[in-house]
């Protein structure tokens, strides 16, 4: 079951494939393909999110397997990848299980081995439904929950990935996906293989990226680890993009750019 793709920037440029958090969706990287236009983006929908494929098994295995299958479809022999939070966790296991294809990782405030009682309370939160009788709902509860995202950005979330099904709105995701996520962040930590050039961009309002860990990669990694805080809540990227991408662009060695989310708004270039 192929995965659904976003691809952005351009299509001779260096492959970076995205892969998002658990409830989440490959267009939310936007503020990244905008800020870095000369890489050629290919973000993902995970399995169970978005407009992927919703089916199960919804394990790590199951999402590298997906993720090996975006690069082999797109002709892709080897690139960088970019993973946020449970992102983070997949792009990590695919590192682990095809070092070939992975020239460099890019991980946004990780979620990998997290304390299992707190995965629980997580997954127990989402077994119950969520929806709101409207749109304007929806927004006033995405902006609570982002308080740090800028509205331009919630209702770029809104447009792609709210949906109204079963007669309220919804945001599009399998919910049993999203349980089974939060259980495999509870697994045994693992590091990103040994020699693989590492950037860690912890979020210093969240506490996903343990010391403990950190200490685990620098043993592993050496000085192919580099670790760049940024003073934001879990949703990096989105709260501070600017710093997110410059870090990026510094790591992935792309050329300064600068670009324009009105022209994208109105359709000019």
């Amino acid at each position: 079951m192929p995965l659904n793709v976003h691809h952005a920037g351009d299509p001779a440029g260096p492959p970076v494939l995205a892969i998002h958090g658990v409830t989440g969706h490959g267009l939310r990287f936007r503020p990244l393909f905008e800020a870095l236009p000369q890489l050629h983006w290919i973000a993902v929908d995970l399995r169970g999110h978005g407009r992927s494929p919703w089916a199960p098994p919804w394990n790590l295995e199951q999402h590298v397997e997906d993720a090996v299958d975006v690069l082999d479809g797109h002709g892709v022999d080897r690139a960088a990848v970019v993973g946020h939070s449970f992102g983070g966790a997949v792009a990590t296991h695919l590192a682990r299980a095809a070092p070939d294809r992975v020239t460099r990782l890019a991980l946004l405030d990780p979620a990998i081995g997290l304390a299992p009682d707190d995965m629980l309370q997580r997954a127990e939160e989402h077994r119950a439904d969520q929806s709101w009788p409207s749109r304007e709902a929806a927004r006033a509860d995405r902006t609570a929950s982002w308080p740090g995202v800028s509205g331009e950005l919630v209702d770029d979330e809104l447009d792609d990935h709210l949906e109204e099904r079963d007669g309220a709105f919804r945001w599009r995701y399998s919910r049993a996906c999203v349980v089974a996520a939060w259980a495999e962040m509870a697994r045994p930590a693992v590091v990103p293989p040994a020699g693989l050039p590492t950037l860690v961009v912890p979020a210093t309002g969240a506490d996903f990226v343990r010391e403990g860990w950190l200490a685990a990669c620098r043993a592993q990694l050496g000085d192919d680890l580099t670790v760049r805080p940024i003073d934001s809540g879990h949703m990096v990227y989105l709260e501070r993009p600017e710093e997110t991408a410059a870090r990026l662009r510094a790591f992935l060695g792309a050329p300064e750019a600068v670009t324009n989310r009105e022209a994208r708004r109105t359709g000019r270039s």
